[in-house]
């Protein structure tokens, strides 16, 4: 039998992926944002594509802010750049 595999939304594109191809940023519960590239961090997660393209349509659109009902940090959006970056020279 295969195993099923897990797919999520997209921030940016809406569209649905396999989980391990998504970048996860997570909110624990004290309330701290981070970005979760094991995917095992406890906390509500949000998903977005390792796709400059994706990330500047959620920025736009707020999308981050809306699934965790809280302001983001700046360093979050850089660090999800600088991520996007170093995997596209690679």
């Amino acid at each position: 039998m295969e195993k099923k595999i897990p797919m999520r939304q997209c921030l940016g594109c809406r569209e649905m992926k396999p989980k391990r191809e998504l970048i996860r940023a997570v909110r624990s519960a004290a309330g701290e944002i981070s970005l979760d590239f094991r995917g095992k961090a406890p906390g509500r997660g949000a998903y977005i594509c390792p796709n400059p393209q994706c990330l500047k349509k959620a920025i736009k659109a707020h999308a981050l802010e809306r699934a965790f009902s809280a302001q983001i940090p700046d360093e979050i959006y850089a660090r999800l750049e600088q991520e996007m970056e170093a995997d596209d020279g690679g």
